[in-house]
């Protein structure tokens, strides 16, 4: 049974955040992880004003994900930076073409999660979660979030991404700071639940 990550990572956060998805999946026997990244819609001569071009570069081989993978997943996990308060143009780009899997029912019963992250603690970390889980309603699909099961959201004593609705990170006004390594433990209990929930229901 494999478990999708979806992803759209603009400086490397997200990536990172996928990655230790995949890590959490892999503990569960029978799960595989499979990471797909959605089209980049910037040219590389903005994304080089941006400062982005490298890590493009690091990771353009990466497959973009097919709408027959997400047929075939028996769980999606959706990974995107905050734009606003909402996912990023990038990731909305890709949901957009999914409508013929939404008439299909290609989706429905399937287990949804999505991670993120923001330049700052209250940058909109649970509303772009918040929001994508409508686009995941809409497909049919069962969503998973993050219970507090995962005791490390409820840590006061650093800087910490992750809440009830998803994993995610912090990365800061100038996106300098990386993943912390309690908000990549939630990326990888949410991995491992994904993938638990997915074996339960038996989803195909």
């Amino acid at each position: 049974m494999k478990v999708l990550i979806v992803y759209y990572s603009h400086y490397g956060h997200i990536h990172t955040m996928a990655d230790a998805i995949a890590e959490g999946v892999r503990e569960v026997e029978g799960m595989e992880p499979v990471i797909r990244r959605v089209p980049q819609t910037l040219n590389e001569d903005v994304l080089e004003k941006m400062g982005a071009l490298d890590y493009y570069n690091k990771t353009k081989d990466i497959p973009i994900v097919t709408h027959d993978e997400m047929k075939e997943a028996s769980a999606i996990v959706f990974g995107t930076p905050t734009r606003y308060g909402n996912m990023a143009s990038q990731m909305a780009s890709f949901i957009d073409t999914t409508g013929g899997l939404w008439a299909e029912g290609a989706l429905v019963g399937k287990v949804g999660s999505v991670f993120t992250s923001t330049g700052t603690q209250h940058g909109g970390q649970e509303s772009t979660i918040l929001s994508f889980h409508k686009t995941l309603l809409h497909h049919g699909m069962v969503i998973a979030g993050l219970p507090y099961a995962f005791a490390g959201q409820s840590r006061i004593d650093e800087i910490t991404g992750a809440s009830p609705y998803g994993a995610s990170t912090v990365a800061g006004p100038d996106g300098s700071r990386m993943p912390s390594e309690n908000e990549l433990d939630g990326a990888r209990w949410q991995g491992r639940y994904v993938a638990q929930l997915a074996k339960k229901l038996g989803v195909k």
